[in-house]
Parts: structure tokens; sequence; C-alpha cells
């Protein structure tokens, strides 16, 4: 039986037990029945939007599902590589403030810095393109000649 219905049958009640509206207590259990009744088709609407809008989400998780398969391909979000997306050189990094890993592209390593996006800490970002990156330590100014692998 839905709320509806057993205000409904409230309301029955009442009038077949002849309760005298004119009396304090007639006129108290009619003012709760109609607030009753009302407060059922409320809740009934609402039980109604809840369900179209149930039905709409899950449209539209569906259709995002559809886009996100067809836009990344084959691409797998468990995956803990961050050049899992694109062929360039990408570079992680561990925000000091919430120790969030970030993947960064060059281009944001060419911007110098960029802004956290867990905790909004502005990261900064020095290249000094002089040093060799083959890790030696020797001053070669970038064309290592100590045979090292790069």
């Amino acid at each position: 039986m839905t709320l509806t219905e057993k205000v409904a049958y409230l309301k029955g009640l009442v009038e077949g037990l002849g309760v005298d509206e004119t009396t304090s207590q007639g006129k108290v259990t009619k003012a709760i029945l109609d607030v009753l009744d009302d407060m059922a088709f409320t809740v009934s609407d609402l039980e109604d939007s809840t369900s179209e809008l149930y039905e709409e989400v899950e449209a539209l998780d569906e259709d995002l599902g559809n886009l996100e398969e067809d836009f990344y391909d084959d691409y797998d979000e468990d995956e803990d590589d961050c050049d899992c997306c694109c062929g360039d050189e990408i570079y992680e990094v561990k925000c000091p403030n919430c120790n969030e890993e970030i993947c960064i592209d060059g281009d944001i390593l060419d911007q110098g810095q960029i802004e956290c996006p867990n905790c909004g800490e502005t990261l900064t970002f020095e290249i000094d393109e002089d040093d060799c990156d083959c890790g030696c330590d020797c001053d070669c100014d970038g064309e290592c000649e100590c045979h090292h692998e790069h």
C-alpha cells in the first residue's frame, strides 16, 4: 500500500466514524488528514522525479562510458605509468605539500610551474639546460663525452 493509499484509508476511517468537524477534535483531525494528504502527494511526486532523474543519470553515465571508450581507446585507468596517454616525455613529480604524484609533460616543465590539482600548492621547476643528464656530474655542457648512457 502506498503512502497516498494509506492516507486515503485514514480519511475513509474518519468519515466512517462520523467525526464531527465542528468540534475541536474534529477540526484537528481534519487538519491533520489534510496535511498528511498533501505530504503523501508531495512524497509521491518526489519519488517520481527521483526515478526520472535516476534514469537520466544512468543514460548519461552510459553515454559517458561510451565516449570514454571511444576517446581513450585502450586506455587502462589502472595503469601506473604516466606515458600511457601520449608519446611525449612525461615526468612524475611529488607535491611537497600533499605528497600527491603528478604527471607533467615537457610543456608544463618549460612553463616553470603548475598548481597541484590535489591541494592547490604552486609547484615551481627550475631546469638548468647546461647540466649533463647522464648522472655522472661531469662538466660537459650537455655535450657529454663521458660515454655514459643518457
